[in-house]
């Protein structure tokens, strides 16, 4: 007995002019919105730290407290921090504080305090790339400082920045968060998502690192997208992506995930999977010993 084919998806016919609807948004539509702005008063809390992160923990947020712990273990006491977190499900991007700081009402989002006792106002920084950047050449660590090095590593610094679009707001929706699969966009995405991890296997295969001998903020803002897809951590595509054909970024992914930087910055701001591995809030080193979920949590 032949099973029945699904019907084909309604064909979408534009209209001349776009409008919202609402209702049409998938896993995110109570959050997304074409204007952009604060839509309530909230203002942020400042900790006691030179440095205040707001964040959660997505790729794009794991990337800055991984950056800040991997500048406190190479003895960077100015890179202490406090981190608050963001839960953008709820629209806590959208407070007026928030705003302030990130007009695009995304998150990361970093507040420089180390000149407050002089009278300076904080430095905003946004953009997860942008952060990398500013705390790299703030502390003089973690990015070449001149030459075809430099080059290197900012080249592949921004290429990240220009391809995990692709991967997140590309395949990852139409994957995972879509209200509907459609053959055509997760086809279209998971083509360039493989293209990109076929990139990466050949520069891993001639180098340690992504920028070459030496971990960088390269490998900070790759990672927690395309190491953590290899590593099955990213959208419960393993399988169907083929991840573990890609055999020099399955190394490099391995190795970063190692580093006790990257274990701990991981768990900063994390709102899902295991209580242990969920630091809410970050205002001491010992809060990865004694504030993670399980130890607040009820005992059963």
């Amino acid at each position: 007995m032949t099973t029945p084919s699904a019907p084909a998806p309604t064909p979408y016919t534009p209209p001349a002019v776009w409008h919202w609807n609402k209702d049409n948004g998938g896993k995110f539509a109570s959050i997304n919105r074409p204007i952009s702005g604060a839509t309530h008063e909230k203002e942020l809390p400042r900790g006691r730290h030179p440095l205040q992160l707001y964040s959660l923990a997505t790729p794009n947020g794991v990337k800055v407290p991984v950056m800040l712990e991997e500048l406190l273990a190479l003895g960077y006491s100015g890179a202490e921090y406090d981190a608050w977190l963001i839960p953008i499900g709820e629209g806590a991007q959208f407070g007026s504080g928030f705003v302030a700081v990130n007009p695009n009402s995304k998150i990361p989002a970093l507040l420089d305090c180390s000149d407050a006792s002089d009278g300076a106002q904080p430095v905003r920084v946004f953009e997860s790339g942008a952060i990398l950047l500013y705390l790299a050449e703030k502390f003089g660590a973690l990015l070449p400082t001149s030459g075809a090095a430099r080059a290197e590593c900012l080249s592949w610094l921004f290429w990240q920045m220009g391809s995990a679009p692709f991967l997140g707001g590309g395949f990852g929706h139409f994957y995972a968060y879509a209200p509907e699969k459609w053959e055509y966009p997760i086809d279209r995405y998971a083509m360039e998502v493989k293209r990109q991890l076929d990139v990466l296997d050949k520069q891993l295969a001639a180098h340690e690192y992504i920028a070459g001998a030496d971990y960088t903020v390269a490998d900070i803002a790759i990672w927690p997208w395309y190491g953590q897809l290899v590593l099955g951590q990213l959208y419960g595509a393993g399988e169907f992506l083929q991840v573990q054909q890609y055999t020099h970024v399955q190394r490099w992914a391995q190795q970063i995930a190692q580093r006790p930087a990257v274990q701990r910055g991981r768990k900063v701001n994390r709102m899902m999977g295991e209580p242990a591995e969920q630091l809410r809030e970050r205002h001491d080193a010992s809060d990865f010993d004694t504030r993670t979920q399980d130890k607040l949590a009820p005992s059963a």
